[in-house]
């Protein structure tokens, strides 16, 4: 008689490689919740995916079929934002918990990227076409309507005038020197983010409230999942050397910072990390 075959789980990150590996078949919304098990390694992301869906199906049973588009977008604001009470985490906006889709499910307070997914996800089981706008500073949501589009902040429910998005991005223009001659129309900065542009996003999110508490695991973490997702992104790899190394896990930070300098000899600090890397070689 044959014997029963054995199949190993695949560790967390072999899954969140999985679900990132193919632009094509790229799932932003599970991606997403399994960035959170670096938080909570038990974490049944496909659990949370049924609840986030149990929402959706409560939302799309009280839509009439021949609901027109306009109709569809008002009732999926006052469930999300009324009825639900999902809002923008004001009291503590750099709270990791807030970058973690499971906890934003739960607690319904966010940062405008997780509250993003959710709405997009929920626009879309209600035949709604939604989008993730990657707006400096803060996340948006378009919507493709048919007589035009339709900007959401996520962060407050509100919908957005040109006038509202124009004197959002003052800032930034001035700073990057693009005002006058050389501004950039609106339109630019409102095209649809990837999904893989979404979820570097989120870690990037995560890697800066870690760095900024000091929480090297953490940060570690995060950034082992942004070497996955943007493989060729050589800054990532190095800055996650540098975080291995603060563990003390300098064999593998050595090799980490190795592909950098291989991949980028020329960066402004090659030179000193080539020293860098000699003294953990001598040192290990």
């Amino acid at each position: 008689m044959a014997g029963h075959l054995q199949f190993e789980a695949p560790t967390a990150l072999e899954y969140f490689a999985a679900l990132v590996a193919d632009d094509a078949s790229f799932s932003v919304l599970e991606a997403a919740v399994a960035v959170a098990q670096d938080d909570d390694p038990g974490l049944d992301v496909q659990g949370v995916l049924a609840e986030i869906d149990v929402l959706a199906e409560r939302l799309r049973r009280r839509i009439p079929a021949d609901a027109a588009p306009v109709q569809r977008l008002r009732l999926l604001n006052q469930y999300f934002f009324r009825e639900l009470g999902f809002a923008g985490n004001v009291n503590d906006y750099y709270d990791r918990h807030n970058s973690l889709l499971p906890t934003v499910l739960r607690t319904r307070r966010g940062i405008p990227l997780t509250l993003a997914l959710l709405y997009i996800e929920m626009a879309a089981q209600i035949g709604l076409r939604a989008r993730g706008v990657s707006f400096p500073g803060h996340f948006l949501v378009k919507l493709h309507l048919p007589r035009g589009e339709v900007i959401i902040d996520p962060f407050s429910g509100r919908s957005l005038t040109r006038e509202d998005l124009e004197e959002r991005l003052l800032p930034y223009r001035r700073e990057q020197g693009m005002t006058g001659e050389d501004a950039v129309p609106l339109g630019l900065f409102l095209q649809s983010a990837s999904g893989r542009e979404v979820i570097a996003r989120l870690l990037r999110n995560l890697e800066e409230v870690h760095r900024s508490a000091g929480d090297w695991a953490r940060l570690a973490a995060t950034l082992q999942r942004l070497v996955i997702l943007l493989p060729q992104d050589w800054d990532e790899r190095r800055d996650h050397a540098l975080a291995l190394e603060r563990l003390g896990q300098r064999e593998r930070a050595a090799s980490e910072l190795a592909q950098y300098l291989e991949h980028c000899p020329q960066a402004e600090d090659a030179a000193a990390l080539r020293k860098q890397l000699a003294a953990w070689r001598r040192t290990h």
